[in-house]
């Protein structure tokens, strides 16, 4: 089988933060989202992997290389603009030719990977098996109505939904989807939508059949999802020690130290974990936050936060939370006389003051 990764788009709602990266790059507890994605494919036994890129091709394109970090072989796919998910299916038939593929979205966070999902659809001679999951909302989703086990329609955010299993992202076919992607129309909003895609299988009379996960599943498509993201992914984590703790810290809970990190006189309560080359000093790292590397932090708290790497943040008197700080960032208080708020911000950015 191979493995087909959907990492176009622009990522709006992660403005500023994606206005000069990736979503799919954003760290969640320390790896970027997209790094996760693959991480599951190769677990699951899928080392031919085709990446579908847009505008931030270059970046995508720099962060994973080749693929040989994952043991994987790594074949880019342009896609010149966002026109849909099935459009992505469509523009991929050569890479993929006859292959059975998984497709998977690649700013999407699941619970225990695919490994189960990849196994039983490689057993089957189902023409299609789609990820499904309870949610408490089902109006903002596509939805599925399964009837005998299989899927016999799909309804895209519908104001009276079929059932509550929405679909997560990720998802199963063979060569017969190449034949629903040329068939349907581009939608309302131009594209050529996966969920038309599957209609057509089902409508046609292909084998579609639904696989429910258990467990959670993040689309981390907002701060409040990579947040959530971070928080459930490091209640995962198990304790390592590789930096450095002097005897004036004390670190409590499930805690990562990184290598060559260091904590001086500072407390760091867990579940977190602290980046290659950080120096946490005089400060306090609360639970369910996420300091990427080559950061300092000085003299602040930060409880459920995500920071990203080569940041610093000094002699700040309130604690800072339920944040996502991007690259390269400074916060400092000013020494200076007379004392006032200094900002340089981008387009979209959120500040809360106190």
């Amino acid at each position: 089988m191979k493995g087909l990764i959907i990492s176009g788009g622009k990522g709006t709602r992660l403005r500023p933060i994606t206005y000069t990266s990736a979503k799919q790059l954003v760290p969640v507890a320390n790896r970027p989202v997209l790094f996760r994605v693959l991480d599951a494919m190769v677990e699951a036994g899928i080392t031919d992997i085709g990446i579908v890129v847009g505008d931030t091709a270059p970046i995508i394109e720099a962060a994973v290389g080749d693929g040989s970090a994952w043991g994987a072989e790594v074949t880019y796919i342009r896609q010149e603009a966002p026109l849909g998910l099935a459009h992505a299916v469509k523009i991929s038939e050569d890479y993929l030719t006859n292959d059975r593929f998984v497709m998977f979205l690649g700013d999407n966070v699941i619970e225990g990977g695919i490994t189960s999902l990849v196994k039983q659809f490689a057993a089957s001679d189902w023409n299609a098996q789609i990820v499904l999951k309870r949610v408490e909302d089902p109006r903002r989703f596509g939805v599925a109505e399964l009837q005998d086990g299989r899927i016999v329609r799909l309804v895209e955010k519908p104001k009276d939904p079929p059932s509550d299993l929405a679909l997560v992202g990720i998802y199963m076919f063979d060569h017969h989807i190449f034949e629903a992607v040329k068939a349907i129309k581009p939608s309302w909003r131009g594209e050529l939508e996966i969920t038309d895609a599957i209609q057509y299988l089902t409508e046609q009379g292909y084998q579609v059949y639904p696989y429910i996960h258990e467990g959670w599943w993040i689309d981390t498509g907002k701060m409040e999802d990579m947040l959530e993201a971070n928080r459930l992914i490091l209640e995962t984590n198990e304790s390592r020690m590789e930096g450095f703790v002097d005897a004036d810290s004390k670190v409590n809970g499930r805690v990562v130290i990184e290598k060559d990190a260091e904590i001086i006189n500072s407390t760091v309560r867990g579940p977190a974990i602290i980046g290659e080359r950080t120096r946490v000093v005089n400060a306090y790292i609360g639970p369910y936050s996420s300091i990427y590397h080559d950061c300092l932090i000085a003299d602040c708290e930060i409880e459920h936060s995500i920071i990203m790497e080569h940041c610093k943040i000094t002699d700040i008197h309130h604690r800072i939370e339920d944040s996502l700080i991007g690259r390269n960032v400074e916060i400092v208080r000013s020494p200076a006389k007379p004392r006032a708020y200094k900002m340089v911000l981008g387009d979209h950015s959120k500040v809360g003051i106190l």
